[in-house]
């Protein structure tokens, strides 16, 4: 199980790390700080992974289960509302974002009419769920140490979309929560 966990590892970070090639250029970028968050979750399910299918219909597994579903839910309707709303633009010239981040038109409809960045929400449920999987003082720290993440990620993005939008992206914060419907 430990070669099957370093192996894991091993691929998820080149990929992460081919994935982040650009944003680890510019510490400024939301990019960069979202790396940070995405290798913890990484270590989250690679220390988790062997726990996946223990004890199915304890509560901590119904509890993991149920986040992980809500974050695939938000993570295709997230890429669905940029696809078709957002017209992205691959040419728009900010090499630190990814292909469906170089959206020009700010998405206020369907779940972005409630939460501002589906995909970190998408990720913070992914991390919890996996964090549910297997609670330990370690996982933890981990999950919090990439809840901590993903909000500093949001709160770039956000300064990034305010450059880039301009008074329509603060008229849309204030109408909108981060994360939460109606909470946060």
């Amino acid at each position: 199980m430990v070669a099957i966990q370093i192996i894991l590892f091993v691929f998820g970070t080149i990929l992460i790390l081919w994935v982040s090639r650009s944003s680890l250029q510019n510490t400024q970028s939301h990019g960069f700080y979202r790396f940070f968050a995405w290798e913890i979750i990484l270590i989250l399910f690679v220390l988790n992974v062997r726990y996946w299918f223990i004890d199915p219909l304890s509560m901590s597994q119904i509890t993991a289960w149920t986040l992980l579903i809500i974050s695939l839910i938000l993570i295709y309707q997230g890429i669905r509302h940029l696809r078709t709303k957002g017209r992205i633009n691959r040419e728009r010239d900010d090499p630190s974002l990814t292909d469906i981040e170089k959206t020009t038109e700010l998405v206020t409809s369907g779940l972005y009419g409630y939460i501002r960045h589906p995909f970190y929400c998408s990720l913070l449920c992914l991390a919890w769920g996996i964090f549910f999987k297997h609670i330990t003082w370690l996982s933890i720290i981990l999950v919090v140490a990439a809840t901590f993440f993903l909000v500093l990620t949001a709160k770039k993005e956000e300064q990034e979309n305010i450059a880039y939008f301009g008074d329509a992206y603060i008229a849309y914060m204030q109408i909108t929560k981060m994360f939460i419907p109606y909470i946060f």
